[in-house]
């Protein structure tokens, strides 16, 4: 049995997971929080039960599909805030064994990742709308608080003893109560004096022992383990009206930027009430484990590459129009997302260039350097891959880049790029909006 410590390690050079939001939304098809949002008769929704069957699902499959993805683990969701479970629960029989379906699809699940060396994080809302009392209940009434949380603990602590050993364990759904509502002191020792190594989110309220940033790159300042959970169209759980899916490039550079902040990408798919990954998710997941099986050594081990708009500080990064920058000790590496074709030059280093390796390639890259300019000749005219191509540049001393909005840099105090501060984090400027949102 790993230790916690090394249990941790694992997950900080992860970088890359899979999120699975399945459940019994999935056969309506209008995304994870229908329930509430259409306010369905909990007596019609707790029906759709009897209409679950899982046909198509298929957790070997799944498994294999991941690992192909080049991601390092998957969590999948036990319960969402439906309190439908996709597990044999004595505690909660609303359940997928006592449905259409017949199944314990979280055993099938965890035992496929045992099968296939994958790490194996699971998901457990806090909240459950579909019980008597519920959370709207324990607002109202002393005696519905104690029963309702005290329900949450009796679910958390069957799911860790069920599933003994898993990885992490993810809370969510943690509405409508801070911390010392949900005892999650208390909660988190039960957990720990079942799994010693487990790790611990932070969505009962507490800190836990990684950071969960939702749809944006955002590295925790100072810095602490974290993973940035990105849906692939907008929504978690399946909607079929939804067709607004991350074309690969772009989930690309998500694993660049947080390569760039040492973090992990967890990316999400929803499955459909079938069980089937719509093809889009499971297209885009063999196209980056490609691209990951090429360039794999570009996203390990990075050292934090960001920028400051106004002032330098001691960020050692910039932003390049042709694509982002991860870096491990003394060398750079360009993610050229935008190929430039055979010549192209990086201004603004501040060291003397050693050698280039195009990643996947033996092509010979020569360099030419007149100070802070670097030129680089003999690349492929078209990309190497279907999204681009990386270059791993040797330097003498640890890389740094320095350019400002002009064309020289002043030998006076000076802005960097923006003479005017704002809110915005040491980031990459192609990150900016996304920062916004």
């Amino acid at each position: 049995m790993k230790s916690f410590d090394e249990n941790m390690e694992e997950f900080i050079e992860a970088r890359f997971g899979i999120f699975v939001h399945y459940g019994l939304y999935s056969l309506i098809g209008r995304g994870e929080w229908v329930l509430n949002k259409e306010l369905i008769p909990v007596d019609e929704y707790r029906r759709l039960a009897d209409q679950f069957t899982a046909e198509k699902f298929n957790a070997e499959e799944l498994v294999k599909l991941v690992k192909r993805s080049g991601a390092k683990y998957l969590t999948f969701t036990t319960m969402h805030h439906d309190g439908f479970a996709l597990y044999d629960s004595r505690v909660n029989p609303f359940n997928t064994v006592n449905s259409a379906c017949g199944r314990d699809l979280i055993e099938e699940v965890v035992e496929a990742c045992r099968e296939h060396d994958m790490r194996i994080h699971l998901y457990h809302s806090l909240n459950h709308w579909t019980t008597s009392p519920d959370g709207v209940d324990a607002l109202e009434d002393a005696s519905a608080y104690k029963e309702f949380v005290d329900f949450a603990h009796a679910r958390i602590e069957e799911l860790v003893r069920k599933f003994n050993p898993i990885d992490c364990l993810w809370y969510d759904g943690h509405w409508p109560f801070s911390a010392t509502g949900w005892r999650a002191e208390e909660m988190n020792e039960m957990v720990r004096r079942i799994q010693p190594h487990i790790l611990i989110n932070g969505r009962n309220g507490l800190e836990g022992d990684f950071s969960t940033p939702e749809q944006h790159i955002t590295p925790p300042s100072p810095w602490r383990p974290w993973e940035a959970c990105m849906t692939h169209n907008r929504n978690w759980g399946y909607h079929e009206g939804d067709k607004q899916f991350k074309p690969t490039c772009q989930i690309i550079d998500l694993l660049t930027q947080v390569a760039r902040g040492n973090g992990n990408l967890l990316f999400n798919v929803g499955p459909d009430g079938q069980g089937n990954i719509p093809e889009p998710s499971r297209r885009s997941l063999e196209e980056v484990g490609q691209w990951l099986e090429v360039n794999d050594e570009a996203f390990r081990e990075m050292e934090p590459f960001g920028f400051n708009y106004q002032k330098r500080d001691n960020q050692r990064g910039d932003f390049m129009h042709n694509g982002r920058f991860t870096t491990r000790k003394n060398t750079l590496y360009l993610h050229l997302h935008n190929w430039p074709g055979e010549n192209f030059v990086l201004a603004g280093l501040e060291q003397n260039a050693k050698k280039c390796r195009l990643l996947g390639s033996d092509v010979e890259i020569t360099l030419s350097q007149e100070g802070r300019r670097l030129q680089f000749s003999g690349l492929p005219s078209h990309p190497p891959q279907p999204f681009g191509g990386v270059l791993a540049l040797e330097c003498d001393s640890p890389p740094s880049i320095y350019n400002t909005g002009g064309l020289r840099v002043p030998n006076v105090d000076h802005p960097r790029y923006d003479p005017v501060p704002s809110d915005l984090p040491p980031e990459d400027v192609a990150a900016a909006p996304e920062n916004n949102e």
